[in-house]
């Protein structure tokens, strides 16, 4: 697998898996009819923000995509934060592990001493055991700030690792 910066051209083959997961509205607080031109806007990111796409070695098929920025402006600048995408039909093969791995090196690189997940929802079991393995820890749960479409209200975590 290749990750690599995203290029304005990846957009057509990162929008299917964005609206189907989007659409099932189960891991992340966007709207689940987000029209694809703000989607667009949302997700591929401008310098000094990255985002960049999992490349398929074999194939060459965009397989996952991360978007990664500061948390905040101002006095809360010097903590990241980021954001992952991993097609559906391409799960459990080790893309978001990838993406969140290259997040952290940039994240580093640039100079920010930690990384914040603002809204891990908590029934995201794999997303949250992924992370806790790669030293997240919860800091702090949202109870009930997050409507899923199974299982009702649910909790957002909010995750932390010191770089």
């Amino acid at each position: 697998m290749e990750i690599r910066e995203a290029a304005d051209e990846d957009w057509p083959a990162v929008w299917p898996f964005f609206r189907r997961i989007m659409a099932a509205g189960e891991t992340f607080t966007y709207p689940v009819d987000l029209a694809e031109d703000e989607a667009r806007g949302w997700w591929l990111l401008r310098p000094p923000n990255r985002t960049v796409v999992a490349v398929d070695a074999d194939t060459g098929t965009v397989v996952g995509s991360a978007k990664m920025n500061n948390n905040q402006h101002g006095n809360g600048s010097h903590v990241a934060s980021a954001s992952y995408l991993v097609d559906p039909d391409h799960g459990g093969r080790g893309v978001g592990r990838a993406l969140v791995l290259d997040s952290l090196d940039w994240a580093g690189a640039a100079g920010f001493r930690g990384m914040q997940f603002n809204a891990v929802v908590e029934t995201n079991r794999h997303a949250v055991r992924l992370y806790e393995r790669l030293g997240f820890r919860i800091v702090g749960t949202v109870p009930g700030a997050f409507r899923h479409p199974v299982e009702g209200y649910v909790g957002l975590h909010v995750m932390f690792k010191e770089l």
